[in-house]
């Protein structure tokens, strides 16, 4: 498995198996009375917003905490970065400080590879831009799963708004290596641009 998570590309059918596989273990304890395993104990983990949210970086930071680490979070209106400094000069400054992992939100797309290119720490894409969200595309295949019991030989619409769309891709990826059959629809004025180079099977009206 990569060392990061930047793209759904970055994980194979077999790395994504074990991703949903460790899933419904995480899922059995939630329903502990204490919800705490000691896999990333010592470890610190940012979350680093530039965009605001709340599901995404509260189930990040509770994750985060349910494994033992020591999860801070910082929002972009909180950092440097709103006096000006550059985003190379805040990862490098948050990191230099034993950082073990930084999930990262921001409203530029690939702003998460190019970091993953300045830090040693390993590099979690919670969005960039509308290109890509891995990890809401694992949530998907994860919920999937546990309702048909399978994505392989699924049939699947991905239907809405996918011009500004940051999953879509991530989903389309994810789920053509699970073997479903997918399909994006949206009306042309809402389909992304460059969708031919995506190979994708696409509806509109």
């Amino acid at each position: 498995m990569n060392k990061h998570l930047l793209s759904m590309a970055d994980l194979s059918l077999a790395d994504i198996e074990l991703l949903l596989d460790t899933a419904v273990q995480m899922q059995e304890v939630q329903h502990r009375d204490v919800k705490k395993i000691p896999t990333l104990r010592g470890r610190t983990v940012i979350n680093l917003f530039f965009e605001d949210s709340t599901r995404t970086r509260s189930s990040f930071e509770i994750a985060g905490k349910w494994m033992s680490a020591d999860t801070i979070n910082i929002s972009g209106k909180g950092s440097s970065t709103s006096k000006g400094e550059s985003l190379r000069d805040t990862v490098l400054t948050i990191c230099a400080m034993g950082v073990d992992a930084l999930v990262m939100r921001h409203s530029a797309s690939g702003a998460a590879h190019q970091v993953a290119q300045w830090v040693d720490a390993v590099v979690i894409n919670a969005g960039d831009g509308t290109h890509e969200h891995p990890s809401q595309a694992l949530l998907d295949a994860y919920t999937i799963k546990q309702h048909h019991g399978r994505v392989e030989g699924l049939k699947v619409a991905i239907v809405g708004d996918l011009l500004h769309s940051r999953v879509v891709r991530s989903n389309l990826i994810s789920l053509r290596t699970q073997g479903a059959d997918v399909t994006i629809v949206a009306p042309p004025t809402l389909m992304p641009s460059g969708i031919r180079d995506w190979a994708a099977r696409t509806a509109s009206r």
